[in-house]
């Protein structure tokens, strides 16, 4: 086992304390940076660096920094949903850890669409029908992973099929 622990911190972000949402930082007890690039292979980050060692995810709408001691957890509803996260990650961390033998690191990350590609098929009528505030939003929510082209109601089916097409070239489910 590389994680055998952690203590939590839970905070309002300081440039806004108005947000209703919370960050999490959890300070780690052992240091995961030998295990980052094994992660980057197993959970498709979008973001690693060799120097400092950092894996940046994004995962269902959330994003995930790992350095060598912290954990960053962005956009949380409450401390329940934290501590999903950072189990989920624990248990992530440790079995990739364990089965690291049979594991191609990965240096690089992982390519992502571009939003600027995904907003010019968009209608671009900021209807709000996706329950995003503009098409700007939901073009960021695609390349996040947490919107699809069929969340869009106004997007008409070529212009769907195109989005879909562009976007096979990604592994976003990684």
């Amino acid at each position: 086992m590389l994680l055998c622990g952690y203590r939590k911190q839970m905070f309002r972000p300081k440039c806004n304390p108005s947000f209703e949402s919370v960050h999490c930082v959890a300070k780690l007890d052992q240091d995961i940076s030998q295990v980052l690039p094994y992660l980057n292979t197993v959970l498709g980050g979008s973001n690693y660096t060799e120097s400092p060692p950092t894996l940046t995810l994004r995962v269902h709408g959330k994003l995930i920094t790992l350095h060598s001691r912290e954990i960053y957890v962005n956009a949380l509803g409450d401390e329940k949903e934290a501590d999903g996260i950072l189990d989920w990650l624990k248990r992530e961390i440790n079995e990739t850890w364990e089965n690291r033998a049979e594991i191609l690191p990965t240096y690089s990350e992982k390519p992502l669409p571009r939003m600027v590609d995904i907003l010019k098929l968009l209608p671009k009528t900021n209807c709000g029908e996706c329950r995003e505030p503009t098409c700007v939003v939901f073009a960021l929510r695609v390349v996040e992973g947490v919107k699809e082209p069929q969340d869009c109601p106004r997007l008409v089916p070529e212009k769907r099929a195109e989005l879909e097409g562009y976007l096979q070239k990604f592994d976003l489910d990684a």
